[in-house]
C-alpha cells in the first residue's frame, strides 16, 4: 500500500473555518502527492465533528478528488479518504 496521510483535527474542532481550511488543505496535498490514502481522526465524542467532516467530503469540488470515504470499522473516530 502507498503512502498514508495523517490529519488530527483536535486542534481546530471549535472552528468550522479552520476545520475546512485543514480538511481542504489535506485532500489537495494528498491528491498532488499521489498518497494512497487519508486518514482524518475526529475522535468519538458526540459525532458532530465527524458529522462536518463527512459533509465537507461530500461537496461536488472536493468529491472529485478522491474514490471513496470510509469510516474505520475499527475506530469509530476516523475517517479513511481513498485515492
Amino acid at each position: 500500500m502507498s503512502e498514508i496521510l495523517t490529519v488530527d483535527l483536535h486542534p481546530v474542532f471549535r472552528s468550522d473555518r479552520d476545520i475546512d481550511q485543514v480538511l481542504r488543505s489535506a485532500l489537495f496535498r494528498a491528491a498532488a502527492q499521489k498518497v494512497g490514502l487519508l486518514e482524518i481522526i475526529a475522535g468519538k465524542g458526540s459525532g458532530t465533528l465527524k458529522r462536518r467532516v463527512l459533509a465537507k467530503l461530500a461537496q461536488p469540488s472536493l468529491k472529485k478528488l478522491y474514490r471513496r470515504v470510509e469510516s474505520d470499522p475499527g475506530n469509530e473516530g476516523r475517517i479513511l479518504v481513498h485515492f
